[in-house]
């Protein structure tokens, strides 16, 4: 009889501790996530969008929402659904809002939006450098760095100043050349000569 207690209380214990193990959620493991939203790299929410951004919208739950767009010249976008969306100007957490807000307008409840850019405007160099032209903008460019990429200086350039205007300004500004001065998307480098 007292083996037969024993044996009664073990098992409630034992019992109780698989119970307990099934509904318990293991502290180790992360909580399920979007493997996609986990893989891509964080972005600069405050860049600024403009005519020959190319971005991705992500709807989250809805493929048929989810694509990539071009910002035309007028600085739109259109989108399925919701038709089109001015984005030229906005940063892009604000252009993320706006997608938002027009989805949640008789569409949608709660809609989660993520926009990133695919590829950036590009840039201008001018002057002395051996392959002047239009360039695909890059995070994080420099100045000596687009000099780099459309072939290096001539052996005129004045590599200690250049004049740089940005796609909003009206004329151009003189620059001491750094190793730490960035290029934008549309802005336009001009490499000038140097005086001998």
């Amino acid at each position: 009889m007292r083996s037969l207690v024993i044996a009664s209380v073990m098992f409630a214990i034992v019992g109780a501790g698989g119970c307990q193990a099934a509904s318990s959620p293991d502290p180790v493991s992360p909580p399920p996530s979007d493997s996609s939203e986990a893989t891509r790299p964080q972005q600069d929410m405050s860049y600024t969008l403009g005519s020959g951004d190319k971005v991705r919208v992500i709807t989250y739950g809805e493929q048929d929402l989810t694509g990539e767009f071009n910002v035309n010249g007028l600085g739109d976008v259109s989108l399925p659904l919701i038709g089109t969306i001015h984005a030229g100007g906005l940063t892009l957490a604000e252009f993320t809002a706006k997608i938002t807000a027009a989805l949640s307008d008789g569409y949608f409840l709660n809609p989660r939006v993520s926009v990133e850019v695919l590829n950036f405007r590009p840039y201008y160099i001018l002057g002395e450098v051996n392959k002047p032209g239009e360039y695909p903008f890059t995070s994080g460019l420099t100045v000596i760095n687009a000099a780099a990429t459309a072939g290096g200086y001539t052996y005129r350039a004045n590599t200690h100043q250049i004049f740089l205007r940005g796609e909003h300004d009206l004329k151009e500004h003189k620059e001491p050349m750094t190793g730490t001065l960035l290029v934008h998307p549309g802005d336009t480098i001009r490499i000038p000569e140097r005086f001998f």
